[in-house]
């Protein structure tokens, strides 16, 4: 099965199936839908299944949701069209958190993301030299890089090197083969921060800027966090980019606030099933340019609270981890019987665990900054990484089992609560940029 998920993740990220080049050799092949196909099959006959987390159960309940919106919008055949294209997305996030079961294989599939996230830079790099990729797409506005397929945006393709940028960086952090190891990630690394700078993608600069900021939150603290948020912004404008240009009454960035206010508006006229899932850009000519917005105004407050408490438990786990003050050698995590080099020998396990929670945890920070001014609340993506998250949640609980254990039943008031604050943070955000504009 986790062979088979690699494939797979290659095929989302790499996409050979949508190379122009390529398309009349494929003739029109299901790689992905095969890959899918017999990692489920695997799974099926694997005796190990885990649903040991609130997400396999938010999962399906918002699909079937998002179902049900359309029928409150009066198009049966719609929920057709949303297990078509939802249903393959619920079944790679159910067996991609089975098959990341254990540390190796979750390094092996950052390794895959990043791999596949660097060959992706170097293809925008060609194309900046040559004008013109080995896919056969040419560069955006004469001038941005882009991709194949669900990439073809640069604003998307820079949001996965964002993603993976922390996870190269913790690659780099392992060392071995003389050094070598560390230089190839270092390298990769490198390849990503100049593929995000050529997709001249204002969004992923500043998601950049939001990494930078928590990482150094996470590591010294706010005030310095402060500091360099600032500093890395500052260093940002003087780069020659379209980051120079932003300012809220400019007409890209005034065109998504006035795509999030209809965004809104449509919110208010049905807050209960929303407009139907899928159904923005019927209705508006703009797309809602961000996550939060599409998923409030296409599956209404109740779709919002579930995909809010989706997104939510990633997030609560990872702090469960990077908030734990007790040193291992304190806790029930050690057995009595345990030697001195064995202490030592956990202190390492659990250093290093910890130094994953915050790989995982930079790259979702990274991830919603990008979606924050993108409309990406149902892209494969984004389900991917959240699966890496509870794979490595439930490992962590199974090494370490006071780790708190996260429960629907525990949280039967702090989602509605959240996602209410949540709809009036949006609503506060957009008065106050129409007030700057």
């Amino acid at each position: 099965m986790f062979i088979f998920m690699a494939i797979y993740l290659a095929l989302v990220l790499l996409r050979p199936q949508d190379y122009p080049v390529w398309v009349d050799q494929m003739a029109g092949v299901p790689l992905l839908p095969i890959s899918l196909v017999m990692a489920a099959l695997f799974w099926a006959l694997s005796p190990q299944k885990s649903f040991d987390a609130p997400q396999y159960i938010l999962m399906p309940v918002f699909l079937v949701f998002a179902m049900l919106t359309k029928v409150a919008n009066g198009w049966m055949g719609g929920t057709i069209m949303i297990l078509a294209y939802f249903g393959p997305v619920v079944m790679a996030f159910f067996l991609m958190a089975n098959a990341v079961n254990t540390r190796r294989r979750l390094l092996g599939m950052m390794a895959v993301f990043t791999v596949c996230a660097g060959i992706m830079s170097l293809h925008g790099i060609e194309q900046v030299q040559l004008g013109v990729g080995w896919t056969g797409i040419g560069l955006s506005q004469a001038t941005r890089i882009q991709y194949v397929g669900i990439f073809n945006d640069p604003n998307d393709l820079g949001m996965v090197f964002i993603m993976c940028l922390p996870m190269a960086m913790l690659l780099a952090g392992r060392g071995g083969l003389f050094g070598l190891r560390r230089l190839f990630w270092l390298v990769v690394a490198a390849i990503l921060v100049y593929g995000v700078y050529l997709t001249d993608s204002r969004g992923t600069l500043l998601a950049l800027v939001v990494m930078l900021g928590v990482y150094a939150w996470r590591r010294h603290g706010l005030v310095p966090a402060g500091v360099l948020g600032v500093a890395a912004l500052a260093g940002l404008m003087l780069l020659p980019s379209r980051l120079q240009d932003m300012e809220v009454s400019e007409d890209s960035a005034m065109g998504r606030v006035d795509a999030w206010y209809e965004g809104l508006q449509m919110f208010f006229a049905d807050p209960v099933f929303g407009i139907g899932a899928g159904g923005y850009s019927d209705l508006n000519q703009l797309t809602a340019h961000n996550s939060f917005v599409l998923v409030l105004t296409e599956t209404g407050f109740i779709g919002f609270m579930l995909w809010i408490a989706f997104v939510g438990y990633g997030f609560r786990m990872l702090l469960a981890v990077l908030d734990e003050p007790r040193d291992i050698g304190l806790t029930g995590w050690v057995p009595d019987e345990a030697s001195d080099a064995d202490l030592l020998e956990l202190q390492r396990e659990w250093t290093f665990d910890r130094k994953l929670a915050l790989a995982l945890f930079l790259s979702m920070c990274g991830f919603f900054a990008c979606a924050f001014f993108l409309s990406r609340g149902y892209v494969v993506i984004l389900y991917l990484q959240a699966a890496l998250v509870v794979a490595y949640y439930t490992m962590m609980r199974a090494r370490y089992p006071d780790l708190p254990e996260f429960k629907l039943g525990n949280d039967i008031l702090r989602w509605p609560i959240y996602a209410a604050i949540g709809v009036v943070l949006l609503i506060i955000v957009v008065k106050v940029l129409f007030a700057l504009s």
